[in-house]
């Protein structure tokens, strides 16, 4: 898959707010620091279509990107600790839980993980909860250019440990860089399939 054309559409507040439209959607979720938007601009090709901030939790709403004429990439607030108020973490919470829990055309779910760290026990536990959900997603670690290869594969290793081990299994497991985009094309791989008719 190529990305010929990426735009933003619109931000949302709440599940209401969503657009009232029948694609796809693949929503982009992670810890408030983990590289995001960067990872974002790089799957686009654009520098500045998610913003980026050296500030973690500048997304603080669903931002919603029409990827091709043909289907939605949601930028996801971060959850974990992001500079607000503890009520702003607590509407960021309710936000993404009401999003991953009733927006119908829902497809998947990128969990991005900081793969130069070991298992982080928000990241663990968003990941169980989130295979509740009974929405597929994938596994995307980031940042795989600042640690050794060998490290950071333990570090996978360890987290897919940590994770409950009776739970929905993960389309895939991604290892990325938004500096020298590595895991791009498996990205858009597994959208690509994803859209595929079933």
């Amino acid at each position: 898959m190529k990305i010929k054309s990426a735009t933003f559409h619109r931000s949302a507040a709440a599940i209401d707010a969503c657009p009232a439209w029948d694609w796809r959607e693949f929503a982009f979720v992670g810890r408030s620091n983990v590289g995001k938007s960067s990872m974002i601009n790089k799957l686009c090709g654009k520098d500045h279509l998610a913003k980026v901030s050296a500030l973690p939790g500048k997304t603080r709403l669903l931002n919603f990107f029409v990827m091709n004429e043909a289907w939605s990439l949601v930028d996801l607030p971060g959850y974990g600790f992001a500079q607000v108020t503890k009520h702003q973490k607590y509407d960021f919470s309710v936000l993404i839980k009401d999003y991953l829990e009733q927006r119908q055309n829902l497809a998947a779910v990128f969990v991005l993980v900081d793969s130069r760290l070991p298992p982080q026990r928000i990241d663990v536990d968003f990941v169980n909860w989130l295979a509740g959900c009974r929405v597929p997603y994938v596994l995307v670690f980031t940042k795989a250019d600042k640690l050794a290869p060998g490290k950071v594969q333990a570090n996978i290793s360890l987290f897919q440990e940590a994770v409950v081990r009776e739970q929905a299994q993960p389309l895939e497991v991604i290892v990325s860089s938004s500096k020298t985009g590595s895991g791009r094309i498996g990205i858009l791989k597994a959208i690509e399939r994803s859209l595929q008719p079933h």
